[in-house]
């Protein structure tokens, strides 16, 4: 019986680091667009082509916003898996 419940809690534990991980690298990603989308519109901007500014800091503004999402979500998860002593 005490077998069973260390292998939940070990599966437990690796949902936990499979979601965290997941996360991360797609926040990853995400502040590399976003980095790629920054250059962009920066040098269009610089460039003469002032309408594409608007657009690209609208983008911008969304990636950051689902930066900031998805680091409360690994945020919650680590906190979940402290108070079950994972």
């Amino acid at each position: 019986m005490n077998n069973y419940k260390h292998d939940t809690r070990s599966r437990s534990r690796r949902q936990y680091m499979v979601a965290i991980d997941g996360a991360l690298a797609l926040n990853a990603i995400l502040v590399i667009v976003q980095m790629w989308l920054l250059t962009a519109s920066l040098e269009a901007y610089l460039s003469g082509h002032k309408d594409s500014a608007l657009p690209g800091a609208v983008f911008s503004g969304l990636l950051f916003a689902g930066t900031m999402g998805l680091y409360i979500f690994v945020r919650r998860l680590e906190r979940q898996a402290k108070d079950k002593g994972f």
